[in-house]
Order: C-alpha cells, then structure tokens, then sequence
C-alpha cells in the first residue's frame, strides 16, 4: 500500500494537506524530520503512516496520558493496532503489552519519556527480536528550557536512542515554535540533516477576539448564552478561579465540570471523560488540562484571564476547531492577569535543575514574552497577524476574521492626553500604578488619591472631560510603543522609558486607532452551524441544520453503544461534509472527507439510513 491508499482506507481522505506527503516521503527514504505545524494540520498522520509502511515498530514519545489514550483510541476505531504503555497500566497490562510488541502485532506504541529508561523497557528495546524503525517526539517543544512546557525527562530520548544497536528514523513535531526553540529541538534531539517544514501557523477557521470588560463572568455568561449547543473550553489562572467560575455557571444552568491539578486523578480523569464523551458540554480548567485531547467538535476558547505567553495562548486556542470548521477564541483580560502572570514567573519551580544564572536568564525571557502577550491585549491592529508576526510569519494587516478587523477604527489625535500621562508619570517619581495615574488625570477624590498626596501632582485634573476608558486604550498604546514600561515588584508600576523624551517636546504628533463610537464589532456568531461551511464554502440552509442535528445525535447513540467519544465516531467536519454532499450510496459515502473505508463498515449504513430518511 501506497500512504495515499493508507490515507484513503484508514483516515478517509483523498489528498495531504499542505507538507505532510513531503514529510512522510523524507520518512520512507530515512531521513530526519522536524515538523511545526499547527493544531489540526494533521502532524499526528506524519508518523502515523510511515508508521504502517516501515518494517518495525514506531515508537512516539508523548508527554501525558491523556494525550496517549486519545491517539490510541483515533487508531483503533481506524482499524489500525496501536497501544501505550505509561503508569496508567497495571504491571500485568504492562508486561502484555510488550509481549505482542515482541511479536510484533503493534506498528506503533505510545510511550512516556520517563519510561525509556527503565530496565524493563530497555530490555525490550534492545531484545533482538525488536527492530525500532522511527522515533517520533510529539510535543517536541517540550525538550527545550526555552519551550512554554520544558520537560527535562525529554533529554532522555537521546541517551535512550545512543542505546539502541541501530539508530532508527527520528522525527519531531511541534504547533508552536520560535526559531530559537526550533534550533534549540534540532540539537539537543541532534536531528541528522533534517527536513525542516514549517507549514504555516495560520488557522484562518479560528476568529479571534480581546475584550476588557468590567464584570468578565457577564461577558463570559453572555458569550455561552449565544451558544447553547457548542462545547468548549474555558481556561482560568488559578484553581481558586476555576472553582468560581464554575460553580457559578453550574448555578446559572449551564453544563459544566472542572480541571485543576488540585482534584484527585479520579475526578480529574472522570470530569475529562465527561467533557470528551458530550456529557458535560463545557470544561473550565487551568492549563493543566488539554494538551493531548483530540477532541475535535471544541467551538470555542475563551481565556478567563491572559495566559503567560504567545505560546501557550496559541496552543491553548487551537484547541478550538480542530476539525476546520469555523471556531471562536475569547481572551478576556484584565490589568491584574500581569501581575498574576508575573507571580508565577517569579515563583516558578520547574527549573530548579537548572543553575541560578540560568534560571534568570529563563526569567527574563519569560518577563519579555509576558509583555508581548500583554501587548497583544492593547493593539487595535489585527489580532492574527499580531500572532503570525510573533511567530515569525509576515502578511497583510487584515484578516476579516478577528475582532479588531471587524470592528470600525478611526484615527484619532491622542497627543495631549498621550504627553499628560507620561509627564503626570514623570511627576509622581513613577511610584504607581495605571489606575492611580488615570484617576490622577481625571481629578478623582478618592482616599487613595489623597493618601498618595496625587491631589497635589501638577497635572492632577488635567483631563477632566476624557473618559477613563480612553485614557487606558492612550496608556495601553503607549505601552505597546514603549513610551512607557510596566514593571513588577508588589503590582504594576507604570514608568518611563528611553523613548517616553520624545513626548516632552511640542513638536510630537501622537495619533492612534479608536474605535468609533457608534460602531459596534461586526462579529455575532450563534450557536447553530448555519453559515457557511469552512471546507466547502457552501451556505448551510434550515434543511442541513436540521440534518446536521440527527446525525449528531446518530453519532452520540452510537458513542454510547461503543463507549467512546462522539468525535471519534466522526468529526463535526464529516457530518458538515455528509449535510453538504447528502450519499445515497456507498461509493457517494466514501467521498465524505473522514470516512475510510473501515469506519463505513463499522457505520456507514447507519447515517446513510439517517440521510435518506
């Protein structure tokens, strides 16, 4: 078999998508790889494939478990054997598992990287029996101190591959990587003249949006309340919030469980399930959860409070969508997520391996991309290529799909109040915060105002008449072009920069983007799929909705009979597909996109019944 027959059979697609048949071919000649492709380009299949083409076994090398599960449950419902081997295997599972390894009955075994080295493990990877065709590192990233999810148990991979009698294929896969973190995956994996494919970092099917709102549970409610059939994520900072929020929204009506490393493993592993098999339609969680869940009817993200950096706020919002059908990514931030952020930074223990100028130097890194993040709250420019440039990639300032595209901008003339607040900062010997010093503007009579003796500041009421709302997006902006600098000791301390000279003299015209007043942002999704589909770029009626509805409870009857989760039945983006091209017959049925020839016996004659009924 070719892998466009393995492609067709097992996965139910006719062509690759954008670099993996070039990845796969570099493979088959035996050559390393190292992919960074984003969420839902189909990284997984790139060492899937070869995988049952290569005479041996693949091992991949994956961080978590639940990550391991997932894969392994896409497979076999493919038809393809495939198994894991982790902590959550009891030694009997454990011992069997590698006895049909050794009799070569698995092309591909999931394996933790703590694992490698263990005595058990390493004799059976160097047993004679055994032939270790690829190593495959998903989750790459994880390898280096300069990733967001450093992992030191992945430097073992090497010393477990030095082992080995011959040393296999190697290849790697990322969503999210700087240059440097993708050289730094090149050497410590030391990838022998790789084949290097970036393949983009776009995801044109997720729409963006940044919002500041003042009660962010209203925002978030109200956000649900427009999507009542979608399932989603909601992430928060810390546990505290997490358990806020939804018990709050367990109140409110919605279904809902929660993730945080401080539940037991069983309730961890029981409210996961009950997220990934529909029984909950809403997770609120900690970046403890996700990285793994292949759940890909996910419509929406919404951030609860700005994450850390650009990359996990990347890899965290693409969970969303992983289909390609059209998907929504909130971030709702507030001034004081800087400061959390940079709690964590400053506590954080994951380095203690590490030496103390090191560990510093890893700080001041995670300083400066917690002050990109930051900034991409406050620009007005396009969100998605404010995330492709940090990436590295360049484009056009328009996408049509985010929230600041969408909404109607004006230049406005700021200079005034721009040079008020970098003097009123300068005046007060740059001691406070952006509330304090916008409240200073304004001429509040606060008791902190005055315990502050800021009712004695020379530009105290100096702007009256601008609202506070305007004073903050002149003082985001600001930031954003570094005429001034937040930095963190108790809280954020707004101060002046080596630019913020520039302002002092009369001759700087500062213009910015605003809003217009009357206009609102363009964006109103709704709950139903009505709309176009993102693959095929069809309208979807009233009839394809309501289609769409009993094939989607079809696939949940058959979920529960086979106790596995509805997406792995398929995909929103294969029912979309089956509304859209409605196969009367086997052979129209197998040009759905996701259905192989082995899930239409499994399923096949079931949803054509539903269609043609």
């Amino acid at each position: 078999m070719t892998q466009y027959d393995i492609l067709k059979q097992y996965f139910g697609y006719d062509t690759f998508r954008d670099g993996q048949n070039d990845l796969i071919e570099s493979i088959l000649k035996g050559r390393d790889v190292l992919g960074i492709m984003p969420t839902g380009a189909g990284k997984s299949m790139v060492y899937q494939i070869p995988a049952l083409m290569m005479d041996g076994i693949t091992l991949v090398i994956s961080p978590l478990i639940s990550l391991m599960k997932d894969q392994v449950g896409n497979l076999n419902q493919a038809g393809i054997l495939a198994a894991y081997l982790n902590s959550s295997l009891t030694p009997g599972q454990y011992h069997k598992v590698l006895e049909y390894a050794r009799a070569g009955r698995y092309p591909i075994i999931y394996v933790a990287p703590e694992r490698l080295v263990t005595e058990e493990f390493l004799n059976f990877a160097l047993d004679e029996r055994v032939k270790i065709s690829m190593i495959a590192v998903d989750e790459a990233h994880c390898v280096s101190q300069w990733g967001q999810d450093f992992r030191p148990s992945y430097l073992k991979i090497v010393d477990f591959i030095r082992r080995l009698p011959k040393r296999p294929v190697v290849s790697a896969f990322t969503a999210t990587a700087t240059e440097t973190v993708r050289d730094d995956i090149m050497d410590i994996l030391m990838l022998q003249n790789p084949n290097v494919m970036t393949t983009g970092f776009d995801r044109p099917n997720l729409y963006f949006a940044v919002q500041s709102p003042k009660d962010r549970y209203a925002s978030a409610k109200n956000f649900l309340e427009r999507h009542p059939e979608d399932s989603g994520i909601i992430y928060c900072l810390t546990r505290k919030v997490v358990e806020e929020v939804s018990m709050n929204l367990i109140r409110d009506g919605f279904s809902v469980t929660r993730y945080h490393a401080g539940l037991s493993d069983t309730e961890r592993r029981n409210n996961q399930e009950d997220f990934i098999y529909d029984r909950a339609r809403i997770m609120v969680a900690t970046n403890a959860f996700g990285m793994g869940i292949d759940k890909s009817d996910v419509r929406f993200v919404i951030h609860y409070g700005m994450p850390k950096n650009m990359e996990s706020y990347y890899q965290e919002a693409g969970r969303a969508g992983r289909d390609g059908e059209a998907a929504e990514c909130l971030l709702l931030y507030s001034g004081q997520d800087v400061i959390t952020n940079q709690f964590f930074i400053d506590n954080n223990q994951d380095n203690e391996e590490l030496d103390e100028l090191s560990r510093e130097i890893v700080a001041q890194r995670d300083r400066e991309r917690l002050k990109k993040m930051t900034y991409y709250c406050f620009t007005n420019e396009c969100l998605r290529d404010y995330i492709l440039r940090y990436f590295g990639e360049y484009g056009p300032n328009y996408c049509g799909n985010c929230s600041n595209c969408l909404s109607q901008f004006e230049t406005v003339d700021v200079t005034e109040a721009a040079r008020a607040i970098v003097k009123c900062v300068q005046s007060s010997r740059q001691r406070y915060g952006a509330a304090v010093i916008i409240d200073t503007l304004h001429g509040a009579n606060t008791a902190k105002i005055r315990n502050y003796h800021m009712d004695e500041n020379p530009y105290y009421g100096s702007l009256p008449k601008v609202p506070a709302y305007k004073l903050r997006q002149v003082l985001n902006y600001l930031l954003l072009q570094e005429y001034l600098e937040v930095t963190n000791d108790t809280y954020a301390i707004v101060k002046l920069t080596s630019k913020s000279e520039e302002l002092f003299g009369e001759d700087v015209t500062v213009t910015m983007k605003m809003a217009k007043e009357q206009e609102r942002p363009a964006k109103e999704k709704k709950g139903k799929r009505r709309g176009k589909s993102m693959e095929a770029g069809t309208e979807f009626t009233e009839e394809d909705e309501n289609l769409f509805e009993r094939l989607r409870a079809l696939r949940s009857e058959i979920a529960r009979e086979e106790k596995v989760p509805p997406y792995m039945v398929f995909s929103d983006k294969t029912l979309t597909h089956m509304c859209i091209l409605r196969p009367a017959s086997r052979e129209e049925m197998l040009k759905v996109s996701g259905v192989g020839e082995f899930k239409y016996e499994k399923y096949g004659r079931r949803f054509l019944d539903c269609i043609c009924s």
